[in-house]
C-alpha cells in the first residue's frame, strides 16, 4: 500500500527531516536541498504486473498468471539440479542430508538441487601426500625446497630405550569416497596421527641399530599394513599407498657420541670377525689332525690284529702239518731254519770232493765277499753318475 494513504508522508512523517515536508529525502513542495525524487514504489509494482499482462496471452490473468509464474520458478530450480562429474571425480549424491546409496561416474546427472539435496565430487585420483617429523615450503632455495624439522613428531624411542629422529612420508588415495566423506572429519589429521601412532609402536619393538640399518624396508612394509589395517577398521575410506623413510638418525645433540659409539660397535665387530675366522682355521685343522691320527691308530691297530692273526693261522697249519707227517715237517722246518740264517752271513762253499783230489793239503778259496763288495760299490757309482 503507499505511504501516502498513511497520512503522515511516510514512515517519518510528513514533517521529518530538514529537506521540508513529506520525506526523508528532503522531498518538498519546493523541492529543498536540490535532491531527485524516489519512485514510488507501489507505481513500480504496478507497472510490472502491467508489463507481464501485456506479454501474456489474454484471459491468462490472475491466478493462472500466478500458476505460470510457479512453474517456471519451479523449472529454473530444478534446472539447477544438473551436474558434471569430471573423470577424475566421484559423485555422491545426498537428499535431506542422507546419501541416496548410488555413486555417480563421470559424466552429466542430476540430483535434487538445494536445499533439498547436494552432491559431492571428490577427487578419488590424486595421490595425497602427509609428512611427518618434518614440513616441505614451496619457497626454492639454491638446494632445493626449503625443509623444517618437526622434533615433536619425529623423535621416537626404540626397543632398546634409545631416541631416534624419523622423518617419513605417508602417500595415500580415496578407495570409497562416501566413507571418506561421511565417516571422518578431517581426513588429512587422521592419517596423520594414525601413522605417527603406528610407527612409535613399530619403533618402540625394534633396537636402534636395526632401526638405522638392516631393518628399514621392514619397518616400512609392517607401518604399511598397520596402518591400513587401521583405516578399514575406521572406515575412513582411504588407501593407503606407500610409507616411505626420509631419514632415520640419532638426535642432533648426541650425534657425535653416537658416531662414536658406532666406530667403536664396528671395531668389535671387526675383531670378533678376525676371531671367528682364526677360529674357523684352527678348529677345522686341529679337528682334521685328531682325526688323522686317530685313522692311523686305527689302521695300525687292524693291522697288528690281521698280522698276528695270519701268524696265528700260520702256525695253526704248521702244527697240523706237522702232525700228519713229523719227519717231512722237521726237515722243512729245518731247512728253512738254515736258510733264514745263513742268509745273513758271509759264506764261504767248499766241495769236499775237489778237496780230497786235489791232495797236497791246498784248499781252494774263491773271495766271493770281496767280489760281491767291489760288485756293490760298482753298481752304487755307476747310478750315481747316471
Amino acid at each position: 500500500m503507499s505511504w501516502d494513504n498513511q497520512g503522515g508522508g511516510g514512515p517519518w512523517g510528513n514533517n521529518g527531516g530538514s529537506g521540508g515536508p513529506g520525506s526523508p529525502w528532503g522531498r518538498g513542495s519546493g523541492n529543498q536541498g536540490g535532491g531527485q525524487t524516489p519512485p514510488d514504489i507501489d507505481e513500480v509494482i504496478r507497472r510490472g504486473q502491467a508489463k507481464l499482462k501485456s506479454l501474456l496471452p489474454k484471459g491468462f490473468g490472475g491466478w493462472k498468471a500466478g500458476i505460470l509464474v510457479v512453474i517456471v520458478l519451479l523449472g529454473i530450480w530444478a534446472a539447477n539440479g544438473f551436474y558434471r562429474v569430471q573423470p577424475n571425480q566421484e559423485g555422491v549424491p545426498v537428499v535431506l542430508g542422507r546419501f541416496v546409496g548410488t555413486i555417480t561416474n563421470p559424466g552429466l546427472h542430476w540430483n535434487w538441487p538445494a536445499p533439498i539435496g547436494k552432491v559431492y565430487t571428490p577427487d578419488v585420483t590424486a595421490e595425497n601426500r602427509i609428512e611427518i617429523g618434518l614440513r616441505t615450503s614451496g619457497e626454492s632455495t639454491r638446494r632445493g625446497a626449503s625443509v623444517r624439522d618437526m622434533p615433536e613428531e619425529s623423535q621416537m624411542i626404540t626397543g632398546d630405550e634409545n631416541i631416534v629422529d624419523i622423518d617419513f612420508v605417508v602417500f595415500w588415495r580415496i578407495s570409497d569416497a562416501p566413507n571418506y566423506l561421511f565417516n571422518i572429519r578431517n581426513p588429512d589429521e587422521t592419517v596423520k596421527m594414525a601413522a605417527e601412532s603406528v610407527m612409535r609402536a613399530i619403533i618402540g619393538q625394534t633396537p636402534i641399530q636395526e632401526a638405522l640399518t638392516s631393518r628399514r624396508e621392514d619397518i616400512e612394509a609392517r607401518t604399511l599394513s598397520s596402518l591400513q589395517k587401521l583405516m578399514s577398521e575406521y572406515k575412513a575410506g582411504i588407501q593407503v599407498r606407500q610409507v616411505q623413510l626420509l631419514a632415520v638418525l640419532p638426535p642432533k645433540n648426541v650425534i657425535d657420541a653416537f658416531d662414536e659409539v658406532s666406530r667403536a660397535r664396528q671395531d668389535m665387530d671387526r675383531l670378533k670377525n678376525e676371531a671367528e675366522a682364526f677360529r674357523n682355521d684352527i678348529v677345522p685343522r686341529a679337528r682334521g689332525e685328531a682325526q688323522q691320527l686317530l685313522q692311523g691308530a686305527e689302521a695300525y691297530r687292524q693291522e697288528v690284529e690281521n698280522r698276528a692273526q695270519g701268524d696265528a693261522n700260520r702256525f695253526n697249519s704248521v702244527y697240523q702239518a706237522y702232525r700228519q707227517s713229523k719227519d717231512v715237517t722237521t726237515t722243512r722246518i729245518y731247512l728253512e731254519t738254515l736258510e733264514s740264517i745263513f742268509s745273513n752271513v758271509n759264506k764261504v762253499i767248499i766241495d769236499s770232493e775237489i778237496g780230497e783230489a786235489g791232495g797236497a793239503g791246498v784248499v781252494p778259496y774263491l773271495p766271493l765277499p770281496e767280489i760281491k763288495k767291489k760288485q756293490k760299490a760298482n753298481g752304487s757309482s755307476s747310478q750315481g753318475a747316471n
